[in-house]
């Protein structure tokens, strides 16, 4: 119990400092708040409500996991190297893939409801 009380501090505690730390995880914060607050008030299936909430908590995790690489990356060498850009680049990629599921799912759950 005590492991999984302390996994829990230090969950938490990463989510405090990226959004303290990183302004793409507070954007991302308001946009899921106001995102996901829309899905459950318009009049969208139930499927289309879950599905929107999920892709809304997925676009907050992949932020999570490009500001861990970035933050890895930038802990090892803050000299500039190849495979630390790929590396950066595809957690910024991952992100924009995200986002333009995000956006296509708004697109096809507006789409149904019109």
């Amino acid at each position: 119990m005590k492991r999984l009380f302390s996994a829990l501090i230090f969950s938490l505690q990463g989510i405090i400092a990226a959004f303290r730390d990183e302004a793409a995880f507070r954007q991302l914060v308001v946009l899921a708040v106001i995102g996901i607050g829309a899905a459950w008030l318009l009049p969208l299936s139930a499927l289309a409500k879950i599905t929107l909430t999920f892709a809304h908590l997925f676009t907050l995790i992949v932020e999570l996991l490009n500001t861990a690489i970035e933050a890895a990356i930038d802990r090892i060498s803050e000299e500039r190297h190849p495979l630390s850009k790929k590396a950066k680049d595809c957690g910024s990629a991952a992100q924009l893939i995200a986002l333009i599921t995000l956006g296509g799912l708004w697109l096809v759950a507006l789409m149904s409801w019109i």
